[in-house]
């Protein structure tokens, strides 16, 4: 592993230990050229997954990228932070666990959907208005119309 302070190939692990869902192992690893410590998160990777845009395109999935869509919705919730971690690693699983290597943009979109009607409703919400593309403040009425009458979708 390199370290992200100098650069050197030389660093060593000093104590690893399982992250709190198991879904990943944290190692705290010191650099001897610069004598900073760092940790990194190993995670298994079933396969490599590529997104397949509504337009065509092809794009490498970016776990971070879901996270930060995850995290915007979620923001100034009452959610902890361990909690949005393990609906990362959730849908990641089910992508992975899907046997395809393709994944459509439209399938990874609804996971998060789905995941965040159950979460929070507001988180919900919010993420749906970029999803579906809302519009107009009659978007927003319909969708959360939909939710209170059970259905939860425009």
């Amino acid at each position: 592993m390199r370290c992200p302070f100098c650069g050197s190939d030389d660093t060593q692990v000093k104590d690893s230990r399982p992250t709190e869902d198991n879904g990943a192992i944290r190692r705290r690893r010191f650099c001897s050229s610069c004598g900073q410590r760092f940790t990194t998160i190993e995670r298994v990777q079933l396969r490599e997954l590529t997104v397949v845009k509504t337009d065509g395109r092809r794009v490498p999935f970016d776990r971070d990228k879901l996270a930060r869509s995850i995290r915007t919705a979620m923001r100034k919730r009452p959610v902890q932070e361990e909690r949005i971690e393990r609906i990362v690693n959730s849908i990641v699983r089910q992508l992975e666990a899907s046997g395809d290597s393709d994944v459509p943009s439209k399938q990874i979109g609804e996971l998060v959907m789905d995941t965040l009607k159950e979460v929070d409703k507001v988180a919900y919400v919010r993420f749906a208005s970029v999803y579906r593309n809302f519009r107009e403040a009659k978007d927003f009425e319909e969708f959360v119309g939909g939710i209170a009458d059970g259905n939860g979708a425009i």
